[in-house]
């Protein structure tokens, strides 16, 4: 079965948000002959959200599915327990089968706000890597040296600070690359701190005898706080955020990651966003300006013009509108309890008092009253109490 040849279309899925692709010649070939192909990506379920950090390889997926290639999505079900220490700098701890399930309930509906679910193939990968025995584990280990997987920069580091290294994570490169080996994929799709664990699917691939696979990796974007975006650092912006938390976590980031969203988060033309970029070099642009559109469109991406509008309109009431002091303290408390927040930044003198305050409507979280003490407080958000007392959450 054949698949549409776009040659706009092919450069960009090899090129927009793209750091590296092995092999870029041979997959551009593959794109070009229109063979079907089979592409492949695995999310753990390690938090119950999918970020937006995520949509950049769903999106890529998305493109993949638009031209008619087979697209899987692989929730790491197995892989989650175990855990993937490939962008941490100490060792990820191990979940329980429970807390996975629990994780997992949405994965799907959530992948399904940005692929064509109904069109996608799903895979939960405890289906085959729970089979395997000692006897098979012992034969994919034996393709990689110890060497390999220590010569990792983050890897390397630990050691030199000897700090704690399980063999528990000699594994995870092993079951991620015998993913590929279980559904024969022909494309592989992750970021940059995968490299490790896509490069072991070719070299399975080929122990198995199959075609190795090509890789494409998407470059990592940084969270509300400017660090990488991760569900454990709570800088994240989710696909299921209600519009108007969406809308505001966009404008809360920083003004030289504008066009990097654009490029990676949305698929707003790549010559409008050139546009922009020239706009934000010039001294009379406002780059809150292009922040807006650039928000309208992420929450457009999930929620829908409505949604878009809703949160729009939302971020201009409560933001342009209101006479918000001209310099608000900032304080780093974000994805905090409120009542703890309210401690911290001196807006309460106890938590007896946080609590006080809330049941009698005195606080207000980016202009809207609050009556319930179990909030916790995003990145950007403006705490209010009274009529002159404020702080600002990063």
């Amino acid at each position: 079965m054949s698949t549409k040849i776009d040659k706009n279309k092919i450069e960009e899925i090899l090129t927009r948000g793209v750091s590296e692709v092995i092999d870029l010649r041979h997959l551009r070939e593959k794109l070009m002959s229109g063979k079907k192909l089979k592409v492949k990506l695995g999310i753990d379920p390690t938090s119950p959200n999918i970020h937006i950090g995520r949509s950049v390889a769903l999106l890529k997926l998305r493109d993949f599915q638009e031209l008619g290639h087979e697209i899987v999505f692989i929730v790491g079900d197995f892989t989650g327990m175990v855990g993937d220490t490939s962008d941490k700098d100490s060792e990820r701890p191990m979940l329980s089968e429970e807390q996975i399930k629990k994780n997992m309930k949405d994965y799907v509906n959530q992948a399904g706000r940005i692929i064509n679910i109904k069109k996608a193939k799903i895979e939960h990968n405890s289906k085959w890597l729970k089979k395997l025995n000692f006897g098979e584990i012992g034969k994919l280990a034996n393709q990689f040296s110890l060497g390999e997987f220590i010569a990792r920069e983050n890897i390397r580091k630990r050691l030199q600070e000897e700090k704690h290294v399980s063999l528990r994570e000699l594994i995870y490169p092993l079951m991620q690359g015998y993913d590929s080996v279980a559904i024969k994929a022909d494309v592989e799709l992750g970021g940059t701190d995968q490299r490790f664990n896509l490069l072991a699917g070719r070299t399975l691939q080929e122990y198995y005898g199959q075609e190795p696979q090509d890789i494409l990796m998407t470059n990592l974007i940084l969270g509300t706080d400017g660090r990488k975006m991760s569900s454990s650092w709570g800088n994240t912006i989710n696909v299921t955020d209600e519009p108007k938390d969406m809308f505001g976590k966009v404008m809360s980031i920083s003004d030289d990651l504008i066009i990097t969203y654009f490029v990676h988060c949305t698929r707003v033309d790549m010559d409008k966003i050139m546009g922009y970029e020239k706009k934000l070099l010039s001294e009379t642009t406002n780059p809150r300006d292009i922040k807006i559109e650039l928000a309208y469109e992420i929450v457009r991406i999930y929620w829908g013009e409505k949604g878009a509008e809703k949160g729009k309109n939302h971020f201009v009431s409560v933001f342009q509108k209101r006479d918000l002091p001209d310099e608000i303290q900032e304080y780093k408390l974000a994805g905090r309890d409120i009542v703890d927040v309210l401690v911290e930044t001196n807006l309460a003198t106890s938590r007896g008092d946080a609590k006080r305050l809330i049941e009698h409507g005195g606080i207000e979280i980016d202009g809207e009253e609050i009556k319930s003490i179990d909030i916790t407080v995003n990145h950007g958000s403006i705490i209010q109490k009274g009529k002159r007392f404020f702080a600002k959450i990063v």
